[in-house]
């Protein structure tokens, strides 16, 4: 992009017509550093709307290619209604995005709306992902699937900002977005793991993740920070429905010990049904190193085949309030929650080292659980308590 709109006259690119308009970076040669198709740096009141940007793919393990990549100062950007697709890095040590939004310097107002994102080979990078110094922007209504790595991400303290005291990601929402199929297991980078994330955030800071579907990844939500002595701070993550994930549903705090955690957040009225599907012990909650004062209520658990609802194996979890929870008692079905390392068939044991207030281990009652309905019917007692 040449040159800036203004609030008054927003400089739009969009198919003339109803043409179909096509991006296609099909024949162009690979080149260190980074390659897109669309380019915006330091440029404001800019739309990109109902593009095709497709077929961009590099051989390079220093090159990095991208669909739309923004950064420097650009504000007030919409990506809206875009279909990006088979962009691909083709080397084991090899990065590539859909979406990267980089603020060098400040940024504001990024709105990402109603984009396609999928059959991406990303090697160490996300799908779509907001990095540094961004204050400022909504994620909403974007369908997400069949990528090899994290499919929405949002991250701090990567020294991406030239003012690392506003390196990260914050004032935000991802809502409404449909997220499926986003899996490392197989990625070049990372060979067996099951490790990526449906929607991550990375040291973000007041972010709200909220009525988004995420089924058959890795990881349905994550929220913690890589870097040790930072952390995830007042993230809520409400009204999410999270399904058939193979690690673990919810999961916060560091992977281990160095790395950071997650403070201040809320997760709450939640649906985690059957996730842990490859037998790794993720549960359908996980609480991993350095967690503190979050706040976890109203939720459903429904157990895979491990039987886990709450996996924590660190005993790094401080003043974390549980509440309120429905943890799905199934016939012929024990369940199991760990933690601060100590492993609980019990449930009014698990409650009373937990202080889970006012939870209960019985039938929510499903409309239609095999359709994926979780709404609960009516003589459902499980509405007394996550109402």
């Amino acid at each position: 992009m040449e040159h800036s709109g203004t609030a008054a006259n927003p400089i739009i690119f969009q198919p003339y017509k109803e043409e179909k308009a096509v991006l296609s970076g099909t024949g162009i040669q690979d080149a260190e550093g980074d390659t897109s198709l669309v380019l915006i740096n330091g440029k404001n009141y800019i739309t990109i709307r109902d593009l095709y940007i497709e077929d961009l793919s590099t051989e390079l393990a220093d090159e990095t290619v991208v669909g739309i990549f923004v950064t420097g100062s650009s504000s007030y950007i919409t990506l809206e209604n875009n279909h990006i697709q088979r962009i691909a890095t083709n080397h084991q040590e090899g990065t590539a995005h859909g979406i990267a939004i980089y603020g060098t310097e400040p940024m504001h107002e990024i709105n990402i709306l109603n984009n396609t994102l999928e059959d991406l080979k990303l090697g160490y990078s996300e799908s779509l992902v907001l990095n540094g110094n961004i204050d400022g922007f909504l994620v909403e209504g974007n369908l997400v699937r069949r990528n090899n790595n994290i499919g929405i991400d949002l991250i701090g303290y990567e020294g991406i900002a030239n003012d690392k005291n506003a390196d990260y990601v914050r004032n935000g929402a991802v809502k409404n977005n449909q997220v499926y199929e986003i899996s490392s297991y197989g990625n070049l980078a990372y060979g067996d793991e099951y490790s990526a994330g449906g929607i991550y955030v990375d040291g973000g800071k007041n972010i709200i993740i909220e009525n988004n579907t995420v089924h058959n990844s890795d990881i349905g939500i994550e929220a913690t920070s890589e870097h040790a002595g930072k952390y995830a701070e007042n993230i809520s993550i409400v009204n999410n429905t999270i399904y058939n994930n193979h690690f673990t549903g919810i999961s916060i705090g560091g992977y281990d010990e160095e790395r950071g955690g997650t403070i201040n957040s809320t997760i709450a009225n939640n649906i985690i049904y059957r996730n842990d599907t490859v037998g790794l012990d993720g549960g359908q909650l996980l609480l991993q190193h350095d967690t503190i004062e979050n706040v976890i209520e109203k939720n459903i658990l429904t157990a895979s085949d491990s039987h886990i609802f709450i996996a924590n194996y660190f005993s790094t979890n401080q003043d974390n309030s549980l509440s309120r929870n429905v943890f799905h008692r199934e016939q012929g079905k024990d369940g199991v929650w760990v933690w601060k390392t100590e492993t609980y068939d019990s449930f009014p044991e698990f409650k009373k080292v937990s202080n889970n207030k006012r939870s209960k281990y019985i039938d929510p009652m499903f409309v239609n659980e095999k359709a994926y309905d979780f709404r609960l019917k009516e003589n459902s007692t499980a509405k007394l308590i996550v109402e």
